[in-house]
């Protein structure tokens, strides 16, 4: 049967979904309006440059920028995002596009919005994508970076991204100036931090985005696919592809990540295998990720931070991922020990009362994809071992949250608004893949279990995937709540003499799915 295109490439159409499709020309006619405020004289250049072979991301210093190819004063910087140095209390990592190649691109940075009197110079990544025959056109896409080092603790910063021509302390500009909030130099009494996976761009991420910053957050967490310019997600260079489509989510979320740390790693829709090492260069060029010890070039999604008494553990499970095996073992087990070694750490640092893992794929979740026996393989044994307080996945657009999983089985049951202790009950398991890509639901007859709609069910027939990429059948006992809808997490963390973690999943307008609270030694 013809596939209707629809406008669409019929190459790129016959790899996607009709709810795909309607996302990619909805986002065709956002990117020209986002383009035009991102700086109209742009027009043909990030579709229009020749590219051949693999896709390159390559870095540039300051002084060594290819010469512009418009006024500077017409590249208006666009999508702004932060992420956390290896170290949140003194490090800040800011990120921003432009529309083409600037001269001299640089940050201010001071302690108010009228004396931004410090100025670092940035660093320019240009993105190249080649033409994919009857899909897209070639593109070049231009990203900068700057490490902002030497910041005083629990401090108020503001700044402004610049380059030659464009001055964000100029009147004219001063609209471009944002804030950041480093971390507080002793753990506070209380701070929140949010989740969610599986964002891509819509009316729904874009709510989720809205939400989450009225919880006020020290950072957010992103578990992996995260824009969906892949739609495809199997790390193939035969997957669709639209390289533009990180235009419209770097100016989709910039309202939030330019003030809030934008903590990603990476999921399978993220394995864009135009460029090199194994399809992660276009991260490598969008983002500027802690650096704690495992290779950052390599792996940009592997890091850990801490914030206050929390560990934040970010690990790439592609690597070990038995349903979509595309970078299976690229690391070649180094994360996995680096992941020991770093538990470790933490667990013997006096100052941090939890560990929070997360990263994509789901290791407990009966929803589409189920459980990867991967993650399960490699690394529920390190989690286990080092008693990890939290886990949060996505991949599955759904929430659905474990009781606490001791060995494998229910440790013990965690209803809605209960309390659980690691070290004697076992691990959670969050999936908090809600948001905003198109939903999924659960196995046939399995009812939905939520705040306000509890069902209460023994078990439920699910599955999980084997090395050999077939499904294993399983009847499990540790689902416990299931929310087919829109949601983020938003986790409280309480310090002093009885530390513990309040654990809230959220909807876009602000109502409560599920609540429980996580206490060492309750």
């Amino acid at each position: 049967m013809d596939i209707p295109d629809f406008g669409i490439p019929p190459q790129l159409a016959r790899r996607m979904s009709m709810a795909e499709q309607h996302e990619y020309l909805r986002t065709k006619l956002t990117r020209r309006r986002t383009l035009v405020t991102a700086g109209a004289v742009a027009g043909g250049l990030l579709t229009g440059c020749s590219a051949s072979g693999a896709g390159t991301a390559t870095g540039h210093s300051a002084s060594a920028s290819p010469p512009a190819k418009v006024p500077g004063s017409a590249a208006t910087p666009f999508g702004r995002h932060l992420a956390f140095g290896a170290d949140p209390r003194t490090q800040m990592r800011t990120s921003w596009q432009v529309p083409a190649a600037v001269k001299k691109p640089y940050v201010r940075i001071g302690l108010r919005p009228d004396d931004l009197d410090r100025r670092i110079e940035a660093e320019l990544r240009d993105l190249k994508t080649p033409e994919v025959a009857g899909v897209s056109a070639a593109v070049e896409q231009y990203y900068l970076h700057a490490a902002l080092d030497g910041l005083r603790p629990g401090t108020t910063y503001y700044y402004g991204a610049g380059h030659d021509g464009f001055d964000p302390a100029s009147p004219g500009n001063r609209s471009t100036i944002a804030s950041f909030r480093t971390a507080p130099a002793s753990p506070p009494e209380r701070f929140v931090f949010t989740a969610f996976g599986d964002q891509g761009v819509g009316m729904h991420a874009a709510d989720n985005d809205r939400a989450l910053l009225r919880q006020n957050p020290a950072f957010h967490l992103h578990a992996g696919d995260i824009c969906y310019a892949n739609p495809t997600g199997k790390g193939k260079d035969s997957d669709a592809f639209q390289a533009g489509m990180w235009d419209v989510f770097l100016k989709q979320t910039e309202p939030v990540a330019k003030s809030v740390p934008w903590m990603v790693t990476t999921g399978n829709h993220d394995m864009e295998a135009w460029y090199s090492p194994d399809g992660y260069g276009g991260q490598l060029a969008r983002f500027s990720l802690p650096d704690s010890g495992f290779d950052p070039r390599t792996a940009p999604g592997v890091y850990a931070f801490t914030y206050g008494n929390v560990g934040v553990v970010a690990l790439d499970a592609n690597d070990v991922s038995y349903e979509i095996p595309a970078n299976l073992g690229y690391t070649e087990g180094r994360q996995t020990k680096w992941l020991d070694r770093t538990l470790g750490e933490l667990r013997a640092d006096l100052s941090v009362d939890f560990v929070v893992a997360f990263f994509h794929h789901c290791a407990y979740s009966t929803s589409t994809h189920a459980s990867d026996g991967g993650i399960r393989a490699e690394w529920v044994p390190l989690f286990a071992k080092h008693q990890v307080d939290l886990v949060i996945n996505g991949h599955n657009h759904v929430y659905e949250r474990t009781d606490a999983i001791l060995n494998g089985e229910v440790g013990a049951q965690v209803p809605i608004g209960a309390t659980t202790d690691p070290t004697r009950d076992g691990i959670v398991y969050v999936t908090a893949g809600g948001g905003g890509k198109d939903l999924y639901g659960f196995p046939k007859g399995v009812e939905e279990s939520y705040e306000g709609h509890v069902t209460e069910r023994e078990s439920v027939d699910s599955f999980k995937w084997t090395r050999s990429r077939e499904t294993k059948a399983e009847s499990v006992q540790w689902s416990r709540v299931r929310y087919r809808g829109f949601s983020f997490l938003s986790v409280e963390a309480e310090s002093g003499a009885k530390p513990r973690l309040k654990v809230s999943a959220l909807t876009p307008d602000g109502e409560r799915v599920d609540h429980f609270e996580v206490r060492r030694g309750a």
